[in-house]
C-alpha cells in the first residue's frame, strides 16, 4: 500500500466520523431491517408478487372512507384533543363492551396515528438508557428497533417449534428477567407465527409482572384476526385498572387501513397524563378528520371483517396443503394473523433464499431474521390477498423450492 493510498484511507475515515457526529449515535448502531431491505432490493424489478408486507390488496371500505370524507367536508381539519377525540375514545369503551365484554372506561383509551406510534409512545414513557426490555420473538423488526431507539437493551427470548407448532416456554422467558428488565414486551397474536398466548399463559405472565414490579407491554394488533372465535385472549380480560400494563393496538389490519396509520393504547388507570405528556411533544395529536373513519370501522366493520376472515381461512388451507404438497417446507398451522413462516430445507440462508425467490419466482417475501436472532432461516409469506394472486404465488415458489 502506497503512502498516498494511506493518506486517502485515513481522510476517508475522518470524513465518515466526521458526518456520523452529527447524527445521535444510537442511529449508527441501530441494527439492519432485512425486510425493508428486501423491499429495497425488489423496487424496479418488473411482475413482482408482493406478499412481504403485512397487508391485503382489498382497499378500505367505502362507509369507512365516505365518514372521513364527510368530516372533511365539514371541515374537521383542525388540532384535536392529544389523546384523540372524546367521541373515538368513547367508541373504542364501547368497542371492548360490545367485543371483549370488559367494561373499561374512555379515559383509558389514547388514540395514535397508528400503532407503531403506540408502541414508541409506549415505549418512551417506560424505558431509559440502561434499563432492559425482555422481548418474545420472533417478532416484528419494527419493534426491536422501537427499543433500540430508547436506548434500552433487549433480551431476545424465542419461542420454541416443537412438532410443527410455536411454543412459549415460560421458565425460559422468566429466567431472562434481570434487575434491570423494565418491560416484557409480548405480541400476541404473533406476527409472524400466528402463536397465541393461551389464558393461563397470560395469567402467569402478569402475576409474575406484578410480583416482580415490571411492565408488560402487550401488542395486540391482531387480536380479531383469528380464525376460531371471535378474538383472541388478552391481557385485559385478567388485568386490573391499576396493573402496570400497556396493550397496543391499530385499526389497520381489520378494517383494510395500513395507510391511514390510526392505532391506540390502553392503559392503566394513571397513564392517561403520562402518555399525553409524551404524546404532546412527539406528535401534538392525531390527525382530525380520520378519526371520524376510525369510529366507523368500530361501530359497522364486523361484516367486512367477517368477509376478510373467511378469505384469509381458506387462503391458509391453500397455503398449508401446497407447502405440505411440496414435501420440503415445514410451517405450523397458524390459529391466527394471515401468515405462514416456513422453513425449506437446505435454504439456511433466508437473506439469500429471499433474494433468489424475487429474482427467479418474481415473488417478495420476508425474510426470518428480521424477526429476532431465532428466526433465521424462516420465510414469512403474508396470504390476505386474493387467492388468483396467492396461487399465482405457490406456483412461482414451487417452481424454485422443487427444481
Amino acid at each position: 500500500m502506497t503512502e498516498r493510498h494511506e493518506e486517502n484511507l485515513v481522510s476517508m475515515d475522518e470524513d465518515r466520523r466526521s458526518k456520523e457526529r452529527k447524527f445521535r449515535p444510537v442511529l449508527h448502531a441501530l441494527t439492519a431491517n432485512p425486510g425493508a431491505e428486501m423491499v429495497r432490493y425488489a423496487r424496479g424489478k418488473s411482475d413482482i408478487i408482493t406478499l412481504g408486507q403485512g397487508e391485503g390488496d382489498a382497499p378500505t371500505p367505502d362507509f369507512i372512507c365516505d365518514a372521513a370524507a364527510e368530516a372533511l367536508k365539514e371541515g374537521r381539519t383542525f388540532y384535536g384533543p392529544v389523546l384523540g377525540l372524546d367521541e373515538l375514545r368513547q367508541k373504542l369503551s364501547e368497542y371492548y363492551a360490545r367485543i371483549y365484554d370488559l367494561d373499561l372506561p374512555s379515559s383509558r383509551f389514547f388514540v395514535t396515528p397508528s400503532g407503531t406510534t403506540a408502541m414508541h409512545l409506549s415505549l418512551a414513557a417506560l424505558v431509559d438508557k440502561g434499563d432492559e426490555v425482555v422481548a418474545v420473538t420472533p417478532i416484528w423488526k419494527n419493534l426491536l428497533g422501537a427499543v433500540e431507539l430508547t436506548q434500552a437493551s433487549i433480551n431476545q427470548v424465542a419461542l420454541d417449534y416443537v412438532d410443527d407448532q410455536w411454543q412459549l416456554d415460560l421458565d425460559k422467558l422468566f429466567a431472562a428477567v434481570t434487575e434491570r428488565t423494565k418491560v416484557l414486551l409480548i405480541v400476541t397474536p404473533s406476527n409472524p407465527t400466528g402463536w397465541t398466548a393461551r389464558a393461563d399463559e397470560l395469567q402467569a405472565i402478569l402475576d409474575f409482572a406484578r410480583k416482580r414490579g415490571i411492565w408488560v407491554l402487550s401488542d395486540e394488533v391482531y387480536g380479531r384476526i383469528i380464525y376460531d372465535g371471535v378474538r383472541a385472549p388478552s391481557f385485559l380480560d385478567i388485568a386490573h385498572e391499576d396493573d402496570l400494563l400497556l396493550v397496543v393496538n391499530s385499526f389497520s389490519k381489520s378494517w383494510a387501513m395500513t395507510g391511514w396509520r390510526m392505532g391506540w393504547i390502553v392503559g392503566s388507570r394513571e397513564a392517561e397524563d403520562k402518555i399525553r405528556d409524551v404524546a404532546l411533544y412527539n406528535n401534538l395529536c392525531t390527525p382530525t378528520f380520520p378519526q371520524y373513519g376510525a369510529m366507523a370501522a368500530l361501530e359497522g366493520g364486523e361484516e367486512f371483517l367477517a368477509h376478510q376472515l373467511d378469505l384469509w381461512r381458506s387462503n391458509r388451507d391453500i397455503v398449508v396443503e401446497r407447502f405440505k404438497a411440496m414435501g420440503n417446507v415445514h410451517m405450523s398451522y397458524p390459529a391466527s394473523t394471515f401468515y405462514a413462516f416456513f422453513k425449506v430445507d437446505g435454504e439456511d440462508d433466508c437473506i439469500a433464499f429471499t433474494k433468489r425467490l424475487i429474482d427467479e419466482a418474481g415473488v417478495l417475501l420476508s425474510p426470518g431474521s428480521a424477526f429476532g436472532r431465532e428466526a433465521k432461516g424462516y420465510i414469512r409469506l403474508c396470504f390476505a390477498v386474493s387467492e388468483a394472486r396467492l396461487v399465482e404465488a405457490l406456483d412461482r415458489i414451487e417452481a424454485v423450492i422443487t427444481s
